[in-house]
């Protein structure tokens, strides 16, 4: 079975590949801190302390293994715009809520808190492929906003 690509502008690659380097370099380190710590403790069968420790390993180790899949399949965005909403595009609409800036990304770099949506998102999908000055409809759970495009970086 083929891994899906995973699209990613060079920012979000960069920030992938420093938190891989991070969870294994020193959160590796800091829980088999704390599992040999737990160990000393004698009985492990019902340490919560060595259980806890054991878990939050499990769980970096499942991160590592994303964080490495992600970033062998990453394919990179080409940040050549002409004036064309696609991934990697920054996005200025108006509605009638005002004016927002959104930046087009893959899923793996969705940080609505930075106007960073995802091009399969609503909005996303409904942008892609349109110029500034055109209007776009789009289904919110809200209901249906008609926004226009103001700019495209």
């Amino acid at each position: 079975m083929l891994d899906k690509p995973v699209l990613l502008t060079k920012e979000g690659l960069d920030k992938l590949q420093t938190e891989l380097d991070e969870l294994r370099t020193n959160r590796r380190a800091e829980i088999a801190e704390r599992i040999k710590y737990a160990k000393e403790f004698g009985d492990i069968s019902e340490n919560a302390e060595y259980e806890d420790a054991k878990n939050e390993q499990g769980m970096v180790e499942g991160r590592i293994l994303t964080l490495e899949k992600m970033i062998r399949n990453a394919v990179l965005i080409e940040e050549h715009h002409d004036g064309v909403v696609q991934v990697g595009s920054v996005v200025e609409v108006k509605d009638d809520f005002g004016k927002e800036t959104y930046t087009i990304v893959g899923p793996a770099e969705v940080d609505v808190s930075r106007g960073r949506i995802s091009m399969e998102s609503p909005v996303g999908k409904a942008l892609l492929g349109h110029k500034v000055g055109e209007s776009v409809s789009v289904q919110t759970p809200g209901g249906s906003r008609t926004m226009k495009i103001v700019k495209v970086d």
